[in-house]
Formats: structure tokens, sequence, C-alpha cells
């Protein structure tokens, strides 16, 4: 009987998690109950796209937490093939700094995470070449995001400060783009 138990369990369980995934979790480290440990780095996000929201702890002193990075993939995932990316993990601490610089404890909204080779080869097409070629997107490395309660140019400003990658500024779109690319800005 506890054979027969243990594969619907697990069945049970993946498909939890799944539920989890799609609503909004906090990830934590094993054994840590709050997300305002001392060394514990968190963050927190809206998706635009997908509606879906994500808050929780990524590391622990220097370590990104494998959890979080798998959530964080998975999160930030091509909403629109719903292609899965190896996200950059510099790229939380860009926007661990940027909310602190900013003094925000909000969620940044996503409006764009990981972009697979394939979409971003279609926007190419259809949006004026507003799109890179070789979009730092594609390699995990970049996302736009605002963040309510911010003004876009502050946002922008505090980004460029951080001298830490590059940062496009899309006023009429309503958003910034942060990467962990060469330190570069635009628009």
């Amino acid at each position: 009987m506890t054979q027969s138990r243990t594969p619907a369990r697990r069945r049970f369980l993946h498909h939890a998690g799944g539920l989890i995934l799609g609503t909004g979790f906090t990830a934590l480290a094993p054994g840590v109950a709050r997300a305002d440990v001392p060394q514990a780095r968190s963050l927190s996000f809206s998706h635009t796209h997908t509606g879906e929201h994500l808050s929780l702890v990524y590391a622990m002193g220097d370590q990104v937490l494998p959890q979080a990075q798998l959530a964080l993939n998975h999160f930030l995932r091509d909403h629109y093939s719903g292609d899965v990316g190896a996200i950059d993990p510099h790229l939380f601490d860009v926007l661990f700094a940027l909310r602190q610089t900013l003094g925000a404890e909000g969620p940044f909204h996503v409006i764009s995470g990981y972009r697979s080779p394939a979409t971003n080869a279609r926007l190419r097409k259809t949006r004026g070449g507003g799109v890179a070629s070789h979009s730092l997107h594609m390699d995990g490395m970049a996302i736009d995001i605002r963040l309510p309660g911010v003004a876009l140019g502050d946002l922008r400003d505090a980004a460029v400060s951080l001298q830490d990658g590059g940062v496009g500024f899309y006023q009429h779109e309503d958003f910034v783009h942060v990467d962990t690319g060469r330190v570069r800005r635009w628009g």
C-alpha cells in the first residue's frame, strides 16, 4: 500500500508545485523561515503579460539558491513561446541593487525577460527594427521593467548610476531595459 501511495503523492506534489509557480510563492533556503534574515536578498515581480506574481529570497550571502534560480528562470520565460532560458544570476543582483538605490519595496513589473531566438527574430520583423539582432534577452542577460511608484526617468537614472551593464530608456513604451552586458545607455 505504501508503494501505491508514493506515486500518487508525487503526482500531487508535482501538480501543486506547478500551481504554486503559476500563482506566486516565496522560496526560502532550507531551514529559513523568514525573508528578513541577515544576508538574505529578495526580489518580487509582477509579470505584465502572464499575470503571474513572484516574491522570493533568491540568495543567501554569496550563494544564489538553486530553487530560486529555477523559479526565476521559469517566471522570466519567453511569454510568447513558453521557452525557459537560463537567467544570469548577476541580473538579480543588479535588480536588488536598483531597488535598494531607489528605496523601493514594491514588485518590479516585468515586460520582458528571456526571449527565444525565434521570438526575437519575429519581433525584429514586426517591430520596425526596435529589437537587436543579438539581444541580450536571448542570453538571459536582460530584462525590461518598470517600478510602480517610481518615475520612469528616476528608474533609468538609478540604473545608470549603478554602472553595471546596459540601460535603455523606452519612455513611450513605458519601460526601462536593464542588462548585464557592457556599460552603455541609450534612449
